[in-house]
């Protein structure tokens, strides 16, 4: 069997940290199928070096473009794939070969307001039902996710497989002393502070969460500052104006893209971890943050009850009153703190990219036809 892997979207902030997971699993698990990597020209070189059954093939196409629905299918029988994995819904309907999607939400379905023209939820919603109904299997990643499928694509439900993703292991490393210490001083990081990881797009909800930051500070808090860690800042102008608009431009902090090393140690210095997103295929920041040894505060929607447990305190994302209450209980009780810790802890390790890079290498096997389930 040889297996093409589109990893064109390798340094995305979600897909990405799926793919480069997967890879790097798969190498570890498999050494005996050959595997073709579909990448941008300048990561052949580096993922060449996966192991000696992985080879890179540059392709061009842009995602999401017309030219992929083309090059892709052409690509494939050129490199005479048997099975190819689409680790998003774009599945172009000339693929020669049985195949596999990961579809990991339905965002642009779910709040199409969102998207940059007024054709991309037509797009959207097409590119989904197509891949849904031609591939072979279809995976995502929480059963949140699968409801939200089935909702909008009729297809049986026995043919989606829920696999969990899961943190990098760097998450759960003990940093050292000093570097703990560089990190705290680089970003002046001498008080205690709110932490936000993750993209800033709107549903993702920052707004409230800087209402409720104001709300905090309103109530006495007035030490506490606001730190977000996020890629694309520049885009949404509407977060800071919410920052000047409760003049909180000295409290508030915009830190952008950081390092996994660095963001470790950020989950650590911060008294807590607030993940207000309005929907989530998965949401793996209060997973990494958990995996840190943070203290977590999170939505009480979609997926992210499924992900956090009871290992993090739940919130109603669209009530800035209930993030702010929230927070400053965790803030204010050292016992719930410890407790969330503990949990936390307990409950990131029930999450493994090697079990869930074992199972998507059973699906493979179960799409080509070959013997072997999903378990």
């Amino acid at each position: 069997m040889r297996i093409g892997i589109d990893a064109r979207k390798i340094h995305d902030y979600g897909i990405g940290t799926y793919i480069r997971n997967l890879l790097r699993h798969l190498a570890r698990l498999d050494h005996e199928t050959e595997f073709v990597i579909f990448c941008r020209p300048d990561e052949v070189s580096s993922l060449g070096l996966l192991g000696p059954n992985f080879r890179a093939v540059a392709e061009t196409s842009g995602n999401y473009s017309f030219a992929e629905q083309l090059r892709i299918p052409l690509a494939l029988r050129r490199e005479r794939i048997t099975l190819f994995h689409a680790p998003h819904y774009v599945l172009p309907p000339l693929v020669p070969c049985r195949s596999v999607v990961t579809i990991h939400d339905c965002i642009h379905l779910m709040f199409p307001e969102y998207l940059s023209n007024r054709f991309a939820p037509a797009y959207a919603r097409a590119s989904i039902m197509m891949a849904a109904r031609r591939a072979t299997r279809v995976m995502t990643v929480s059963e949140s996710s699968k409801r939200d499928i089935l909702r909008f694509v009729n297809i049986p439900a026995d043919k989606i497989d829920v696999i969990y993703n899961a943190y990098d292991e760097r998450f759960s490393l003990e940093p050292k002393e000093e570097d703990v210490a560089r990190v705290r001083e680089r970003y002046q990081l001498h008080g205690q502070f709110v932490l936000y990881a993750g993209n800033v797009k709107p549903h993702k909800n920052i707004e409230r969460l800087i209402q409720a930051f104001h709300l905090l500070r309103s109530r006495g808090m007035e030490h506490l500052k606001l730190v977000l860690i996020g890629d694309e800042i520049s885009r949404y102008a509407a977060l800071r104006r919410s920052v000047h608009q409760h003049q909180l431009h000295k409290y508030v902090r915009f830190l952008g893209y950081l390092p996994q090393e660095t963001l470790a140690i950020m989950y650590r210095l911060a008294g807590v971890f607030v993940f207000p997103s309005l929907y989530e295929g998965f949401g793996l920041p209060p997973l990494e943050a958990m995996a840190s040894g943070a203290p977590v505060v999170t939505s009480n929607v979609s997926s992210l009850p499924e992900v956090a447990g009871d290992a993090a305190v739940l919130v109603d994302p669209y009530d800035p009153e209930a993030i702010a209450d929230a927070i400053h209980r965790v803030l204010t009780s050292e016992q719930l703190r410890c407790e969330l810790r503990r949990k936390g802890l307990a409950r990131a390790g029930q999450f493994s990219w090697e079990d869930s890079a074992r199972r998507v290498r059973a699906i493979y096997d179960l799409a080509a036809g070959s013997e072997g389930a999903a378990t």
